[in-house]
C-alpha cells in the first residue's frame, strides 16, 4: 500500500492509510452530524440533574509537586459513584481561573501542567472506570468493554456518564478555589467528552480540544481505526440499533451548541481517531481557532516541536479567552 508523503516516509510500516485518502481540503469540508430531535433538551435535563447532585468532595492527600499544591480528592459522579481526581492550586496567591483537564483513553497516572499557567487552578478528573485513580470504578477498565458499557441505553451509556461527570468535577474545583471562570482542556477521549459537556455548563468560557474523538459517527463508523472507535464500529455492524444511541453522543453535533471560543487541534493523519471526525468537531464550533497538525497519536520527525507549538497556541487561546 502506498501512502501520500510525508506519511510513506514517516510511517512505512503502517497497516493502513491514516489519512484515509483525505486531503486537508477534503477534511475541512466534512460537516457535523445534525442533532436528532430533542438533543439539546436531553442534555439540558442531564445538566439539571447533575446540578442537583452533591459532589461531596473529600481531600485524601496533599503534596507539593512542580511548584504547585496537588491534592487527591474523592468526589461523587453524576450517579453517585465515588470517583477520584487531582486538584492543583498555586502555592502563593489566589488563582485567577480554573482549568478542567481531561485525558485520553489510556487514563492518567499524573498531572500534566504544560497547558496550565502558574496562577491558574486545575482539576484533573479521571473518567469512571479508567486508571490510575478510578480503574474499574463505575465502568469496566479495558477499553473495548468500557466504550460499549451501557450502549443500549442513552441514559446509561458510559460516554454520556463520563461527560456528565465533568460537571461534577467542575463543582469540586469550585468548592476548593471558589467560583472562577473555567476553561476546558481535553485530548482524544477527553476532547470528545469535553465537546459533549461544554455547551450545557455556563461556567466554561472556552476550551482546547486536541485530536478530539467521538465526532461524526457517519464517517467514524465507515472506516477502521486502531482506537476505541473500532470496537464501536464492530458492535454497530452486529447491532445496528446502537447507531441511534450514538446520535446523542456525537461530539461534532454537541459542539455546535456552545457559544464560547473553542480551539481544535486536528490531525491530517491519525490511525486512532480518524481525522474526518476531528475536523467535523472543528466545523461544528461557532467561534473556532483551528490548528492543523501533521499527525495525531504518533511520533514523527519534528513532532516534539509541533507539540510544543500546539501547547503555546493553546495557552495563548486560554489567555485571549480570559482577557489576559
Amino acid at each position: 500500500m502506498t501512502f501520500p508523503e510525508p506519511y510513506a516516509t514517516w510511517f512505512p510500516d503502517a497497516a493502513f492509510d491514516g489519512s484515509y485518502g483525505r486531503t486537508e481540503a477534503d477534511l475541512r469540508a466534512v460537516r457535523p452530524v445534525p442533532a436528532p430531535p430533542g438533543f439539546a433538551d436531553r442534555w439540558r435535563r442531564w445538566r439539571r440533574e447533575a446540578a442537583a447532585v452533591d459532589a461531596a468532595p473529600v481531600v485524601l492527600s496533599t503534596s507539593e509537586e512542580q511548584g504547585r499544591r496537588v491534592s487527591v480528592v474523592e468526589h461523587a459522579g453524576v450517579d453517585g459513584v465515588r470517583l477520584r481526581a487531582w486538584v492543583v492550586e498555586p502555592l502563593d496567591g489566589s488563582p485567577r481561573a480554573g482549568v478542567v483537564h481531561g485525558h485520553g483513553y489510556g487514563g492518567r497516572d499524573a498531572v500534566d501542567l504544560a497547558r496550565v499557567p502558574d496562577d491558574v487552578a486545575a482539576i484533573y478528573p479521571v473518567a469512571r472506570g479508567l486508571g490510575v485513580l478510578n480503574a474499574g470504578i463505575g465502568a469496566p477498565e479495558p477499553t473495548p468493554e468500557h466504550v460499549l458499557a451501557g450502549i443500549d441505553d442513552p441514559e446509561r451509556y458510559v460516554l454520556g456518564l463520563c461527560a456528565r461527570d465533568l460537571w461534577l468535577a467542575a463543582d469540586v474545583l469550585a468548592s476548593v478555589v471558589g467560583a472562577l471562570p473555567l476553561y476546558y482542556v481535553g485530548e482524544s477521549f477527553g476532547g470528545g467528552i469535553g465537546a459533549l459537556a461544554l455547551p450545557w455548563d455556563d461556567r466554561f468560557v472556552g476550551a482546547t480540544l486536541i485530536v478530539p474523538s467521538f465526532g461524526q459517527y457517519d464517517e467514524r463508523l465507515a472506516v477502521p481505526c486502531l482506537g476505541s472507535g473500532e470496537t464501536v464500529r464492530q458492535h454497530v455492524m452486529g447491532n445496528p440499533e446502537a447507531r441511534e444511541v450514538l446520535r446523542w453522543f456525537d461530539s461534532s453535533t454537541a459542539i455546535g451548541f456552545t457559544e464560547v471560543p473553542v480551539r481544535v487541534e486536528a490531525a491530517l493523519w491519525d490511525q486512532y481517531v480518524p481525522p474526518q471526525g476531528q475536523f467535523a468537531v472543528a466545523a461544528g464550533a461557532r467561534d473556532l481557532d483551528l490548528a492543523v497538525l501533521p499527525a495525531g497519536h504518533a511520533e514523527y520527525p519534528g513532532s516534539a516541536d509541533v507539540t510544543a507549538g500546539a501547547i503555546r497556541g493553546g495557552r495563548e487561546h486560554l489567555e485571549r479567552v480570559l482577557g489576559g
